[in-house]
């Protein structure tokens, strides 16, 4: 067995990367990826916010807009609103840092504002996009990074859940939304989390054209009975994928509240033409 073996059985139940497959220290950080909810009472080091920041501008940026921007949350009130805000998540409130990670064309904005130069594109949906993906980037660069120095994060897309609320809380500007939260911290070695099994390989990956495997159904199969396995063994209530993924996308209600959000978007000034 390989030495990367346990990682990879431990993302798929299984390992079928071929022997010579490259590995190298970075590849290992990304596949121990967990959720992290439960962080020692510690501070964390001096220059991990600026470390963490250098990397997530590292990331990929379209066109270099750097369309985001990040907001640190210390105000333990204003902590204790956002849980509320985003299904009484705890570790919104005790994390030892809260970044809300943002799509913000405003920063734009002000610079065609200072050149008289009136902005048409931000009515467009592509724009709301490019600034969401940017964001997305940043975060995740930053997330590999805190993960390869031994810290945890969790993502917290439920500040969505009321979003015009977070909107009103952060007294963000027009052309400025959250994209989501993220908790960073020490893991509590007393409450460790585990990761978390994916999808087989062969159900995601495509060659050419989007074409399902005929054999798609027994593998997803598969993997609801290992992913079942999976939350029994931590103790979770947590359905099968295939159903859990099925009942998310069935009602509107299971949005709770997301639903309003294209309104809300439209309200801060980004178009979804």
């Amino acid at each position: 067995m390989p030495h990367h073996s346990p990682l990879l059985k431990n993302r798929y139940g299984h390992h079928d990367i071929p022997e010579a497959a490259p590995w190298s220290p970075v590849i290992e950080s990304l596949l121990a990826h967990r959720s992290v909810r439960a962080y020692r009472n510690a501070a964390l080091p001096d220059g991990t916010l600026e470390v963490l920041l250098a990397a997530a501008q590292s990331a990929a940026t379209s066109s270099n807009q750097q369309a985001w921007s990040v907001l640190v949350i210390d105000d333990p009130e204003r902590r204790a609103r956002l849980a509320a805000l985003a299904n009484n998540q705890a570790h919104i409130r005790t994390a030892p840092l809260l970044l809300v990670w943002l799509a913000d064309l405003s920063r734009v904005k002000r610079q065609a504002d200072l050149r008289d130069t009136e902005l048409k594109a931000t009515h467009y949906l592509d724009s709301l996009l490019t600034a969401s993906i940017d964001a997305a980037l940043a975060a995740q660069n930053a997330v590999a990074a805190l993960e390869s120095i031994g810290l945890g994060a969790v993502y917290i897309g439920a500040l969505r859940n009321n979003l015009a609320e977070v909107i009103a809380e952060l007294d963000l500007p027009p052309l400025v939304y959250p994209v989501f939260g993220l908790c960073i911290g020490q893991p509590d070695p007393d409450k460790p989390a585990a990761i978390k099994p994916r999808l087989p390989q062969s159900v995601v990956l495509h060659r050419e054209k989007y074409l399902p495997r005929a054999n798609e159904a027994e593998q997803i199969s598969g993997y609801d009975r290992h992913i079942a396995d999976f939350y029994r063994s931590q103790e979770l209530p947590t359905p099968d994928w295939s159903s859990q993924a099925v009942e998310r996308q069935s009602s509107v209600d299971v949005l709770h509240g997301r639903g309003r959000n294209a309104e809300v978007l439209r309200q801060q000034a980004f178009g979804l033409k």
